[in-house]
């Protein structure tokens, strides 16, 4: 993996939107699985995968198959983004089947067909979901509502997470709907006794009143979000053990990441640092996809993108690119934007996930254009842009870390 020295970009940036059981043994085995060993900088919910060809032994097995959300991880594991990890067949699965199959020399379908289903099989050990420990100091990081009012965020010192909900969600790539249905009753899928509240496998993961009490105080303490980031607030809470889709491929090295604040947030968002170098990336405003290539001209990896509006089209043809910046600020201009009055003031916004281009921006050599992250991930290949190309916070730092200024990016129809 290349080490990418962040570049000081100016961020006047954008024609960009912003836009159970009471058994203790029960869950004193599964505290292992839960809460593997921390390893480089990534955090302690860091995947730990079987070898190949070992087969995995769940102390708490899924309620269920997930053959859908299975093909999801796998899918992402490998480079080919399927958007947010909900166990559902939609646009952004369907173009990393694309990529999968385009990569793997198959019938390009973006079916989970049978020949697809095949290539797949060999990660087949790679189970669905796995069951994690919420770290005990997300119960004590700030939270707090990001004010729709450019002039009302320009005054936080940063546009954070709204709830530990959020950042959960973010943290496995899904959204907050789908960890409440992976964890009925505030329970781990599978888990016997799931009736229960959200205070339930609470400290140390003794499911008992004195733990129960202290996770609901700790649930107390923190600040109550709004909007539907904080939809399942109380259901979740730190110390809490929860079942999450199995994204993988979190594995931080130190040494490459010369920005420590970066590092953080690659933890954060449960992506590693072993990505694949690559020449040339190309954007498709039709089909609302990425692509990136190496020097071989491999198709090495595809997410899902937002590109453009009739409003501001994305400015087709051969770009480069000057910098990149992460954790950026946002310099908030409403001369660059259509359905904003030119009247209001420019805002400079604090950097944060919740911000207009998310974690990361690619500064293009396209004045005033770039590749970044979100504040909507659920959103990406729904709603439209201001011109620039919109990714998930963690595609968009994956593809980070893929490309440099000797990148070269094509915009096509």
């Amino acid at each position: 993996m290349r080490t990418l020295i962040a570049a000081t970009v100016l961020l006047g940036l954008t024609a960009c939107g912003l836009d159970g059981t009471d058994d203790k043994d029960e869950e004193t085995t599964a505290e292992a699985a839960a809460t593997p060993a921390q390893d480089g900088g990534a955090d302690s919910m860091a995947s730990k995968d079987p070898a190949p060809g070992e087969r995995v032994r769940e102390a708490i097995p899924d309620s269920e198959p997930r053959p859908i959300m299975q093909a999801q991880v796998v899918l992402e594991r490998r480079g080919f983004g399927p958007g947010v990890i909900d166990g559902k067949m939609g646009l952004s699965t369907e173009n990393a089947l694309k990529g999968f199959q385009e990569a793997n020399g198959l019938e390009v379908t973006g079916k989970l067909d049978e020949a697809t289903k095949a290539a797949l099989a060999r990660w087949n050990n790679i189970p669905a979901t796995r069951v994690v420990r919420i770290p005990e100091d997300w119960g004590t990081r700030p939270y707090q509502p990001v004010p729709d009012d450019p002039a009302d965020q320009a005054k936080l010192q940063r546009l954070g997470y709204e709830s530990l909900e959020e950042r959960l969600a973010e943290r496995f790539h899904t959204t907050v709907e789908v960890l409440r249905q992976l964890n009925p009753g505030g329970k781990p899928a599978g888990m016997s006794g799931q009736a229960g509240g959200g205070a339930a496998l609470a400290e140390g993961g003794q499911h008992t009143a004195e733990g129960n009490a202290q996770a609901a105080a700790r649930a107390a303490a923190s600040p109550s979000p709004t909007g539907t980031a904080g939809a399942a607030q109380g259901m979740f809470t730190a110390g809490q053990m929860i079942r999450v889709p199995n994204v993988g491929a979190d594995r931080i090295d130190p040494s490459a990441v010369q920005d420590k604040g970066w590092q953080q947030t690659l933890a954060s968002l449960g992506v590693g640092t072993d990505q694949p170098e690559v020449s040339r990336i190309v954007v498709d405003k039709s089909d609302g996809w990425l692509k990136a290539y190496d020097e071989g001209n491999k198709l090495v990896a595809m997410f899902t993108v937002t590109t453009g509006s009739s409003n501001d089209p994305l400015p087709l043809g051969e770009w480069g690119i000057n910098g990149i910046a992460y954790n950026p600020p946002f310099s908030y201009d409403p001369e660059l934007f259509w359905d904003v009055p030119d009247s209001e003031e420019k805002q400079q916004l604090p950097p944060g996930p919740n911000g207009p281009v998310g974690v990361v921006w690619i500064d293009l050599t396209k004045e005033n254009y770039g590749i970044h992250g979100t504040n909507a991930p659920e959103t990406i290949g729904r709603a439209q842009s201001h011109g620039c190309v919109r990714l998930t916070n963690w595609d968009a730092a994956r593809l980070a870390q893929m490309v440099d200024g000797s990148t070269e990016v094509i915009f096509q129809a």
